[in-house]
C-alpha cells in the first residue's frame, strides 16, 4: 500500500531542517492521499526533496512526528526494535539501569513515548496517537529487549494523564497493561532507598531526572545543617542524611508526599537526623528567617512554575522570590543548591532570576557547579523541549 505524502509550503519547515521531530499543520501546503491519524506519511520539502517519514495526527498541531530521515525507511517491528535497543544501549553506557528513564521521547527518536524503569516494573506514557496505537507492540518489543540482558518484567502500569495527550484528541488512561501487580516498588539510588508508588505518585512515580543532582549535594553536607524545600519523597534530604548531616528538616505542602518522605526516612534508618514538615514553603521560609534560623546547605526544587511561554513573566517572580527567601536562609559561606524544571524557563531567563534574587538578598554567589537533567533524559541538540532542568549549587557569602 502506498503511504500519504506530506508537502511543506515554501519557507517552511525552519524546525525540521535545524534537527527538531515536529511539523506543524501551518506548515503544509498539500496532502497527497488519506492517511488515518496515527499513520506513517512520507513528508517532502516544497521542491520534492525527501525528507524522511513520521506520524501523521489531523486532530494535532504537530501534523507530523518525524520518524526518520530516510524517506525510504520502512516503518516495520524491526525498525521499532532497532529505536528501543539504541535507547536502552545508551542507558548501558551512561546511568545506573537498575531504575532509569528507558524512553525520552523525542530525544530517543521516539517521539511521543515515555518509559521510565523501577528495578522489574516498566511506568508507560504516550503523549501522540502514533504510539498510543502501537504501545503494545512497543512493551512487547522492549521486554524482549530487556530480556536479552536478563532482566524480567513483572509488570507494566500506564500513566498516560497528561495533558498533551487532549491536543492530539486523547483522553486521559491510567492503568494496568496486563496481569495486575503490587504497584509499591521498592528502589535504591545514590545508596538511599525509596518505596515508589507507580500506580498514584507524582508523574510516574518519581522524579528520576535529579539522580545525579542529588549525588552532587552529598558531598556538601557530611556534618551540616540542611533545609530542603519542595522535598517530595524526601530525596535531597535523604541524600543529605546519608551523607552525614547533622540536621536535616524537608518541607512540603503535600501531607501525602511528607508520609512517604518519613517512611522513606526510617527506611534508611535517618529518621533520628532527618525529619519532615507538611507545610507551603513561601509561608514558612519567612517564618525560619523572622526566628533567626540558619543553615549551611539550602535546596531549592519547585515544581514548574510555568508550562507555556504565556505565564513566564509571572513564573519569574515565583522564581526570583522563591530565591530570595532561600538565600536569606543561608549562613554565610554556606551552599543553595536551585534549580528549574520548567523547560519554558531557560537556562538564561533562569540565571537572570536568580542573580536578581541575590542582590535583593545582599549576598554574592560563587558559582560552584552548573548541572541539567540525568543522561537518561538526553538533550537533544536542536529538539529544545528536551532541555528543562537547570541546576545550580553556589556558595552564598555576605557582601562584604
Amino acid at each position: 500500500m502506498s503511504l500519504a505524502m506530506i508537502t511543506l509550503k515554501q519557507g517552511e519547515g525552519r524546525l525540521l531542517k535545524a534537527g527538531g521531530a515536529w511539523i506543524f499543520d501551518n506548515e503544509i501546503g498539500t496532502l497527497t492521499g488519506s492517511p488515518a491519524d496515527g499513520d506513517v506519511v512520507l513528508v517532502r520539502d516544497f521542491d520534492g526533496y525527501p525528507m524522511g517519514r513520521g506520524l501523521y495526527n489531523s486532530a494535532s498541531k504537530i501534523r507530523v512526528r518525524m520518524l526518520t530521515r530516510r524517506i525510504d525507511q520502512e516503518i516495520d517491528e524491526a525498525f521499532w526494535r532497532g529505536r528501543l535497543e539504541d535507547a536502552w544501549n545508551y542507558r548501558k553506557d551512561t546511568v545506573d539501569t537498575s531504575s532509569c528513564r528507558v524512553v525520552f521521547g523525542e530525544a530517543d527518536f521516539l517521539p511521543g513515548l515515555t518509559v521510565d524503569k523501577y528495578e522489574d516494573v516498566l511506568v508507560f506514557e504516550a503523549l501522540s496517537r502514533g504510539i498510543d496505537q502501537r504501545k503494545e507492540m512497543l512493551l512487547s518489543l522492549l521486554k524482549d529487549v530487556l530480556a536479552a540482558d536478563g532482566i524480567r518484567i513483572r509488570g507494566v502500569y500506564e500513566r498516560s494523564e497528561s495533558r498533551e495527550r487532549k491536543k492530539e484528541g486523547l483522553a486521559p488512561v491510567k492503568g494496568f497493561l496486563g496481569e495486575p501487580f503490587d504497584t509499591d516498588v521498592e528502589i535504591t539510588e545514590n545508596g538511599v532507598r525509596y518505596l515508589v508508588d507507580v500506580k498514584d505518585g507524582q508523574k510516574t512515580g518519581f522524579f528520576l531526572d535529579q539522580k545525579y543532582n542529588r549525588l552532587a549535594i552529598q558531598r556538601l553536607c557530611r556534618g551540616k545543617r540542611v533545609l530542603d524545600c519542595f522535598t517530595h519523597m524526601g530525596t535531597f534530604a535523604l541524600n543529605a542524611g546519608l551523607a552525614g548531616a547533622s540536621e536535616v528538616l524537608g518541607l512540603d505542602i503535600s501531607e501525602y508526599a511528607v508520609e512517604q518522605a518519613r517512611a522513606n526516612a526510617v527506611r534508611n534508618g535517618l529518621q533520628e537526623t532527618v525529619s519532615f514538615r507538611a507545610a507551603d514553603v513561601f509561608d514558612e521560609l519567612p517564618r525560619l528567617a523572622q526566628a533567626g534560623e540558619k543553615y549551611d546547605v539550602v535546596i531549592l526544587d519547585p515544581p514548574a512554575f510555568t508550562k507555556s511561554r504565556a505565564t513566564v513573566r509571572s513564573a519569574e517572580k515565583g522564581y526570583r522570590e522563591i530565591n530570595r527567601q532561600g538565600l536569606a536562609l543561608v549562613r554565610d559561606g554556606g551552599y543553595l543548591a536551585t534549580c528549574s524544571c520548567s523547560h519554558f524557563m531557560d537556562a538564561e531567563n533562569f540565571a537572570r532570576v536568580i542573580g536578581q534574587a541575590a542582590r535583593s538578598a545582599h549576598k554574592r554567589l560563587r558559582q560552584v557547579e552548573y548541572r541539567t537533567q540525568a543522561p537518561d533524559h538526553p538533550i537533544l541538540w536542536a529538539a529544545d523541549e528536551s532541555f528543562y532542568l537547570k541546576f545550580y549549587i553556589f556558595q552564598v557569602c555576605e557582601e562584604r
